[in-house]
C-alpha cells in the first residue's frame, strides 16, 4: 500500500522531466540569485555585532538585545506576510520587493538620527530578509532535479555564512582605514554598505524566470512553457496541460487536494520544531554578540584595539562557518537529512560543554584557545548538520499548493526563535553568566538530538511530491 501511494506521488509528466535534469549552471546561478537575501541576512545579523561597542546611544541590556535582534522580529513578521502573497502572486514578483525593501532598511540604518530610527529601519530590513527566507527555499524546491534538491537547497545557508564573513571583513577594513572615525561615520558605512547587494540582486531577480510548479499549479500553461524553455528543457502547451490534467486525476484518487491535510500538518509541526531547536541552541550567539564577547578576551590596546581583536577571532569563525558548510553542500544528498541532522546536533552539544569549560576555568592564552576551538567546531557541527538542513526540509516537504504558506509559517517560527534567544541573550548573561548559558545551550542541542532520532524521517533523492507522502504515510 505504502509503495502504490509513493507511485500515485512521483512526478509526472513534464516534472518529471524536470526532476531528472541534470543541474546546469544556469540552475546554480538561479540559486546563488533567490538566495541572496541569505546573503544579506548574514551580512545585517553580524553587522550590528561589529560595531555594536560604538554605536553612540545609551542601551539598556534588553534594548541592546533589541537593537541586535530587531531584524528577526521583523523577519517573522515578513514571513508570515508573505506566504499567502507567494502563493498567490508567485515567488519572482516578491523575491524583488524584498531586495528593494531591505536596501532601504539598510540605507535608513546608516542615516538614522537616534536608537528608536535605527531599531525601526532594522526591523524593515527583517521584514525583507523573513519574506526571502519564506520564498527563496520553495522557489528552489520547485525547480531543483530530484537528486541535487538538497545541494541547491543548500546554498541558502551558505550564503548566510559568507554574508556573516563578508560583514567581519568589511568592518575590519573600515575601521583600519579610518579608526578615529568608529563613533562617527564608520558604522554608519558599515551598515549602509549592506544595500549595494540588494540593489544588484534587485535588478537581476527582475530576469529570472517564474517557479515552473508554481505556474501550473495556478493553471498558467503557456507562461509554464517559457518557463521550462528558459530551464533548458523544451516542451509544448499541450505537454503542459496533460501533466496539470495528470495531477488533478492523482489528487482526485487520493480524495485531497494536497492542501492542509494530516501528513502536511505533521510535516510543519517538525519543521517548526526543528527551527525552534535550529535557534534556541545557541547559534547565533558567537555571531551576533561574537566580536563584543570575544573583545573581552583580549586585555591589551583601548577600545578600538580590543574590537578589532573581538572582530578578527569573529572573522576566523566566520571562515570556519563558510567552509564547514561547504561540506554540508557535499553531502547532503549523499548522506542525508537525518543523519547530518543526528550528527550536527550531538557535534554542538559537546564543543559547546567544551566552550563553556574554557570560559569557566581558564584564563590567558589557554582560555582563547580553548573558547576558539570549542566555539569552531560547535559552529561547525551546526554549518554541516543543522543549518541547511533547516531551510531544505522547509523547502522539499510541503504540497505546491500550500508551500509559500506553510514555508512561510515555520520561517516566522525561526526568526521568532531566533529573536528570543538573541534578545534574552545580554540578560542571561549578566544574571547566570556566559559559561552557565554555554551548558543551557548544550543541553537544549541534546534535546534536538532526541527529536530528530524519533521524528524526522529520510527524504533524499526523492521528489517532492514523494516527500509530501512520506509525511502521510507516518501520520497514517
Amino acid at each position: 500500500m505504502a509503495a502504490e501511494q509513493e507511485r500515485h506521488n512521483e512526478a509526472v509528466g513534464v516534472l518529471q522531466t524536470l526532476d531528472g535534469r541534470k543541474a546546469s549552471g544556469f540552475y546554480w546561478y538561479l540559486t546563488v540569485l533567490a538566495c541572496v537575501g541569505g546573503f544579506l541576512f548574514g551580512y545585517d545579523t553580524s553587522v550590528v555585532g561589529s560595531v555594536l561597542n560604538f554605536i553612540p546611544y545609551n542601551l539598556s541590556d534588553l534594548a541592546t538585545g533589541y537593537l541586535v535582534a530587531g531584524a528577526s522580529l521583523g523577519a517573522a513578521a515578513g514571513a508570515i506576510c508573505a506566504g499567502p502573497l507567494t502563493d498567490r502572486f508567485g515567488r519572482k514578483s516578491l523575491l524583488i520587493i524584498d531586495a528593494l525593501i531591505f536596501a532601504i532598511g539598510a540605507l535608513l540604518s546608516a542615516f538614522t538620527v537616534n536608537a528608536a530610527m535605527l531599531i525601526i529601519s532594522r526591523t524593515l530590513v527583517g521584514l525583507a530578509v523573513g519574506a526571502d527566507s519564506a520564498i527563496a527555499t520553495a522557489y528552489i524546491a520547485e525547480f531543483a532535479p530530484a537528486n541535487k534538491r538538497g545541494s541547491l537547497s543548500i546554498v541558502q545557508q551558505w550564503m548566510i555564512t559568507v554574508g556573516i564573513l563578508v560583514s567581519y571583513l568589511i568592518a575590519l577594513l573600515i575601521f583600519a582605514v579610518a579608526p578615529g572615525a568608529v563613533r562617527t561615520a564608520d558604522w554608519r558605512l558599515v551598515f549602509g554598505l549592506g544595500a549595494v547587494p540588494a540593489i544588484i540582486a534587485m535588478l537581476l531577480r527582475a530576469r529570472m524566470p517564474e517557479s515552473p510548479r508554481w505556474l501550473l499549479h495556478r493553471g498558467r500553461y503557456a507562461e509554464t512553457r517559457d518557463a521550462f524553455g528558459k530551464l533548458g528543457i523544451e516542451v509544448s502547451e499541450d505537454e503542459v496541460r496533460e501533466t496539470a490534467d495528470e495531477l488533478e486525476r492523482q489528487a482526485a484518487e487520493q480524495q485531497d487536494k494536497r492542501r492542509w491535510t494530516p501528513g502536511v500538518i505533521r510535516a510543519f509541526v517538525i519543521v517548526c520544531v526543528f527551527f525552534i531547536f535550529q535557534q534556541i541552541t545557541g547559534i547565533n550567539v558567537p555571531f551576533y554578540y561574537g566580536p563584543k564577547l570575544l573583545a573581552g578576551l583580549f586585555q591589551s590596546g583601548g577600545a578600538v584595539d580590543s574590537a578589532m581583536s573581538g572582530l578578527e577571532t569573529a572573522a576566523i569563525l566566520g571562515a570556519v562557518n563558510v567552509i564547514a558548510t561547504f561540506f554540508a553542500f557535499k553531502y547532503i544528498d549523499r548522506v542525508g537529512r537525518r543523519k547530518l541532522a543526528l550528527g550536527g546536533f550531538a557535534g554542538m552539544v559537546i564543543f559547546m560543554v567544551i566552550a563553556a569549560g574554557g570560559v569557566a576555568f581558564l584564563s590567558g592564552g589557554a582560555k582563547i584557545v580553548v573558547v576558539m576551538v570549542g566555539f569552531g567546531l560547535f559552529i561547525a557541527s551546526f554549518a554541516i548538520g543543522v543549518g541547511g538542513t533547516g531551510w531544505l526540509i522547509q523547502g522539499e516537504v510541503f504540497p505546491t499548493s500550500v508551500r509559500g504558506q506553510a514555508a512561510a509559517g515555520a520561517a516566522t517560527v525561526n526568526w521568532l526563535s531566533n529573536f528570543a534567544i538573541v534578545v534574552l541573550f545580554p540578560t542571561m548573561n549578566t544574571a547566570f553568566g556566559l559559561s552557565w548559558v554555554m551548558l543551557i545551550l548544550a543541553f537544549l542541542a541534546l534535546l534536538a538530538v532526541a527529536f530528530v532520532a524519533r521524528y524526522l524521517p529520510e527524504t533524499k533523492n526523492l521528489s517532492v511530491e514523494q516527500v509530501v507522502s512520506v509525511f502521510e504515510r507516518q501520520r497514517a
